[in-house]
C-alpha cells in the first residue's frame, strides 16, 4: 500500500469561523493554525496548502493570562537607525486587535512561501461583523 499524497488541484476547502470572546489568545491562534495548515484533516500533506480558510471574529475580547498585558512587547524596525517601535499586549489589544491575533497565528504556521500562501486564507475582525457570511462559515469551539 502507497502512502497517499494530496495534489493541490483536489484540496476541498471549507470555511470556519472562531468566536475569541473571552479565549486565550494563544488557544484561538493554535485552532486557527491547525486548520489553516489542513492538519484537522485525514488527506494532510505537508508540502501542499490542504487546510481551510479560517474566520475569527472578537479579536479584541481575546484574554491574556498572567502579567502579559503589561509585560508583553511587540517589536517592529523600519530598517533605519532609531526606527524601533516597542508597544505591549495592552496597546496592541486597544488599537490593533486584528495585527496581535494575526501575529500569533502566522506564528504558527511555516515561514516560507508554502506558509505565507496558507497565512492568505486568515481573516480577523475586531467584532462579531463580517463579510464572509455567503461562504456559509461553520462555527469552530476552541477549548
Amino acid at each position: 500500500m502507497s502512502t497517499f499524497l494530496q495534489k493541490k488541484e483536489n484540496v476541498e476547502r471549507k470555511w470556519y469561523v472562531i468566536d475569541a470572546t473571552g479565549k486565550s489568545l494563544g488557544r484561538v491562534a493554535t485552532k486557527a493554525a491547525t486548520i489553516l495548515r489542513g492538519k484537522h484533516k485525514p488527506t494532510y500533506t505537508p508540502s501542499v496548502d490542504c487546510g481551510d480558510y479560517v474566520i475569527i471574529v472578537n479579536a479584541s475580547k481575546v484574554k491574556l493570562t498572567g502579567n502579559k498585558l503589561e509585560d508583553k512587547m511587540y517589536y517592529n524596525h523600519s530598517g533605519y537607525p532609531g526606527g524601533l517601535r516597542e508597544r505591549n499586549a495592552k496597546e496592541m489589544i486597544q488599537n490593533y486587535p486584528e495585527e496581535m491575533m494575526e501575529r500569533a497565528v502566522k506564528g504558527m504556521l511555516p515561514h516560507g512561501p508554502l506558509g505565507r500562501q496558507m497565512g492568505k486564507k486568515l481573516f480577523v475582525y475586531r467584532d462579531e461583523n463580517h463579510k464572509h457570511m455567503a461562504q456559509k462559515p461553520v462555527e469552530m469551539k476552541v477549548d
